[in-house]
This record gives C-alpha cells, sequence and structure tokens, in this order.
C-alpha cells in the first residue's frame, strides 16, 4: 500500500502540471466532441492527431490521446439520449432506453445517470490501473522472448474471436497486417522485403499512414457514401440534467453490475467499451423487476449499466498495453504506436524507466472523468448543437489534416501517395465486410512477434519444442488454440452476432 501510495504521488506531481492539465483537458473535451458527432470515433481522431504528438512531451501526448478515448464514451451518449443517434458504436445501445426515457420528459435523469455512471466506473476502473498494474509489471519480468510470442498469438487470436464479422475474414485480417508489418529492411540479414523496388519503403510503412489511411480517409469516404445529404435532428429538450434519489437508487446496482463486467471485459484482447456496453445491456435484459418499466421501454438500469461498463472498459483496456505491450484494440494499438513514435516500448519495464508517465497518466485519468462530469452535465445542450454543422464542411478539412499531418512526419510527398493508397483498400475493405481493427493490431505486433520469435529459436539453437517446455507459453498457446476452436463452432459464431446486432 505504502509504495502504491508513493508511485500516486508520482503521477499527482506529473498529471498535476499546467501544462499536462491543460492537454488533459484539450484531449476529453476533443473526445467529447467526437462521441458527439456520428462518423468519427476515437480511433479515427486518434489516427488523425498521431502526427501532432511528435512535437509534445511523451506524458502529455499520451494523457492527451487517452483524454480523447475515455472522453468519447461520455458524448457519445448525449446524442443517444435526445435524438437516438449513437455519436460513438459504444453508445449504441444506450439510444434504445435512453431515448425511451427522453420520450416521456425524463432526458435530464437519463443525462445524468449516465454522466454519473461513466464516473464513478471510470474512477473505480483507474483505481484498478493503480492497483494491478505493478504486480501484472513484476510477473511480466518472467516472460522471455517464447513467451512473449506465445502472448502475442494468444493477442491476436482472442482479437480475431471477439471481432465483429466473419471469422474468416477476421483471420485474412490479421494475416494482412503481420504481412504489412514485415515490409522494410531485415534488421538481422539487411534483405529488403516486400519494398517493391522502391527507396521509401525501405524504413518500413510508418504507423501513422497506415492508421490515417484506414481510419481517417477511409471513413470520410465510408461516411460520405450514407450521408449523401445532411439529416434533420429532432432534439428532445433537457428539464435539469441532475437525476433524482429514485433513479440513483434504481440505478446503483446496474453502475456497479456495468463497472465489474467492464473493468473485465477491457482487459482481453478485442473487448474495451463497445463490447462492455453490450455485454452490460444484456445482463439488464436478463434482470426483471417489479414496479419498473421494462429493459427497451425505457428502463433508467439499461442506461446506467453499458455507460458504466464502457467507460470501465474502455480504461482497464489500458492495463495489458502498459504492463505488457500488447494492445487488446485498436484504440490501443494506436497509443502505442504513438509510444513507439516518442521512443517508448511499452510493457514492463515502462514502470521503472518512465515512471512520470505511467503514474501520470493513471493520475489523469481521475483528472479527466472530473472534467467530463463538467463538460457534459450542463453543457449537454450546447453539444447538440455541434450536429448542425453539415458534414459536406467537416469532411475537407479531416482529409486537409490528415494529409498535412501525413506530410509532416518525414516530409515526404510519397506519404500522402501511400496514405491515400491505404484509404482505397481501406474503403474496399468497408465494401466487403472486413473490419480493420484486426489488421492494425496485426500490424503492430507483427515486427515485435518475428523479434521474439527469432530470438526464442536463436536461444534454443533452432529447436522449435521451446515455445512448448516453457510453461507460461505452453498454457499461453494451449488457450489461443482453445479460444480458436471455439471460435469456429457454429454455437459460438451465432452467439457473437446476436451480441454484435442487438439493437
Amino acid at each position: 500500500m505504502t509504495d502504491l501510495i508513493n508511485h500516486l504521488l508520482i503521477g499527482f506531481q506529473s498529471a498535476l502540471t499546467l501544462a499536462n492539465v491543460g492537454y488533459c483537458f484539450l484531449g476529453v473535451l476533443i473526445g467529447t466532441l467526437v462521441g458527439v458527432l456520428p462518423g468519427l470515433g476515437p480511433v479515427a481522431t486518434l489516427a488523425l492527431l498521431l502526427p501532432l504528438t511528435y512535437a509534445l512531451d511523451p506524458t502529455a501526448a499520451v494523457i492527451m490521446l487517452a483524454g480523447i478515448y475515455y472522453g468519447s464514451q461520455y458524448g457519445g451518449s448525449t446524442t443517444a439520449i435526445l435524438m437516438n443517434i449513437p455519436g460513438e458504436a459504444a453508445s449504441l445501445v444506450t439510444c434504445i432506453d435512453g431515448h425511451q426515457l427522453a420520450r416521456k420528459g425524463r432526458a435530464g435523469s437519463a443525462l445524468g445517470v449516465a454522466a454519473l455512471a461513466s464516473f464513478a466506473a471510470g474512477c473505480v476502473a483507474t483505481l484498478l490501473i493503480a492497483m494491478a498494474s505493478p504486480v501484472l509489471s513484476e510477473v511480466a519480468l518472467y516472460f522471455g522472448a517464447a513467451e512473449y510470442f506465445s502472448l502475442m498469438v494468444l493477442g491476436l487470436v482472442g482479437a480475431v474471436a471477439l471481432s465483429n464479422g466473419d471469422i474468416l475474414k477476421a483471420i485474412a485480417m490479421v494475416i494482412t497486417g503481420l504481412l504489412l508489418g514485415l515490409v522494410g529492411t531485415d534488421i538481422n540479414t539487411g534483405e529488403l522485403r516486400f519494398t517493391l523496388d522502391t527507396l521509401t519503403l525501405q524504413d518500413g510503412i510508418d504507423f501513422a499512414v497506415i492508421s490515417m489511411g484506414f481510419y481517417g480517409v477511409a471513413e470520410i469516404v465510408k461516411n460520405l457514401q450514407v450521408m449523401v445529404a445532411s439529416p434533420s435532428y429532432h432534439t428532445i429538450p433537457i428539464s435539469s440534467p441532475w437525476p433524482d434519489k429514485k433513479d440513483l437508487t434504481e440505478s446503483a446496482g446496474a453502475m456497479a453490475r456495468g463497472t465489474v463486467l467492464g473493468s473485465l471485459l477491457g482487459l482481453l484482447p478485442g473487448g474495451g467499451a463497445m463490447l462492455s456496453s453490450f455485454a452490460a445491456y444484456t445482463v439488464e435484459k436478463r434482470i426483471k423487476k417489479d414496479n419498473e418499466p421494462k429493459v427497451g421501454e425505457g428502463n433508467i438500469r439499461a442506461v446506467a449499466g453499458p455507460e458504466a461498463a464502457n467507460n470501465a472498459g474502455a480504461q482497464t483496456s489500458f492495463i495489458p498495453m502498459l504492463t505488457l505491450g500488447i494492445p487488446s484494440n485498436a484504440v490501443m494499438a494506436l497509443l502505442m504506436g504513438a509510444l513507439i513514435i516518442q521512443n517508448i516500448t511499452p510493457g514492463p519495464q515502462v514502470m521503472h524507466t518512465n515512471p512520470e508517465l505511467f503514474w501520470g497518466l493513471i493520475v489523469s485519468m481521475w483528472i479527466g472523468n472530473l472534467f467530463l462530469v463538467v463538460l457534459n452535465l450542463p453543457l449537454a445542450g450546447l453539444w447538440v448543437q455541434m450536429l448542425k454543422i453539415p458534414y459536406r464542411l467537416l469532411y475537407p478539412a479531416i482529409i486537409a489534416v490528415c494529409a498535412i499531418g501525413v506530410y509532416s512526419i518525414n516530409y515526404n510527398v510519397y506519404d500522402i501517395v501511400l496514405m491515400s493508397a491505404f484509404a482505397i483498400l481501406g474503403y474496399v475493405f468497408y465494401q466487403l465486410r472486413c473490419e480493420p481493427a484486426p489488421l492494425i493490431l496485426g500490424f503492430v505486433l507483427g515486427p515485435m512477434m518475428e523479434e521474439n520469435l527469432r530470438r526464442a529459436m536463436l536461444l534454443s539453437r533452432g529447436d522449435p519444442s521451446v515455445f512448448l517446455t516453457s510453461p507460461i507459453s505452453a498454457v499461453l498457446l494451449a488457450i489461443a488454440c482453445i479460444l480458436l476452436l471455439v471460435t469456429v463452432l457454429p454455437q459460438w459464431q451465432k452467439t457473437r452476432q446476436t451480441v454484435f446486432n442487438e439493437d
């Protein structure tokens, strides 16, 4: 406990500097805006802002990017409740009961419960990160090359199992990402791989280029397809954004269940906010109580549970990325890319080599959650007005930011061409119903998997049984094989589609 207090003191000293508080506020402000506006999302926004982190202090950069992620979970609930429009994917189930409550004149109660549930879950999840991270970091010190390779295999299998869509397509996307990660010069032999005889690919594909291609420009093309004309939205007026005592009493249990569920699912590869919110809604749907509306017809529990779960899941998904160096979803892959850009390798050593960054990020989550309550409750009506901005004015600005950001990395026009190529490829994947998140995870983990595979084989003098003779590695590979076998079962595939398509 003493060590935890000392670590948190380091975090407060780092997070409470004027610059870092400012970047935290900027991050949650952008995150709220991203959550309100349909069609953007945290992944696309982080991809757009990734080049800007080159000029920032590493701690400030990660604090801002993290604030965008968990801030977007707050903002999505505002339009979901008032306008039946999920600004963010994790807020999809909030539309169902939240908007029904708003139509009954209880918009303020629904907004208040959503904000307080997110705040409480975020605080608990942050405390869980602070308590669990040192333990996992110590465990990770026992990991060698074989164990890390097996852990990454498990992470990619988990991303496939929890991805939305066809299993074979998800596997194909992972393999594509692994191959793209191998483009460039082999660091061991100096051989050129998949460079198409061009000088520009000798150093590999820049993470910002591929992420902005898939999640920046490709998202715009996809949104333009469905937003031919700016829709007109009907907003339900808000009375008071504060819930009464009865609402808090009824939703307290759902908040607790959502927090626990989201905290656990956030740790899983491929998990995070969206899966957590769907799972929490399913739980509340199966709990029946007398003298309350049916879930789906304006039940306050069905707002509190998913909102608590998506915020808890968003924040605990930082644990495997920070302590093990394994991103659990596309957002964590982008944050991991931001750290690598700053020459910081996520993993068990970060806590010791960069304690100000590690603990400053954790403490900033408490500060950010407090900012979000202030931003979302009194200013809910203001955020809804942002929806009046026509998308035809937004997308040229986003494309310009993408082009300038990519060019500013290496001052190379070819990077813009490469980004455009990935944007076209991303749109093709969208038409084929292939989710890009497994590809991004494969791209990030590919070089590290190759490095650890080679290192393990070198240490074992070419004996592949090293992956089975190591107890930790054998257990991780066994779990990966079992998960892969379970994933292909028809019943599991039916369950996956039920969860992701529930509305």
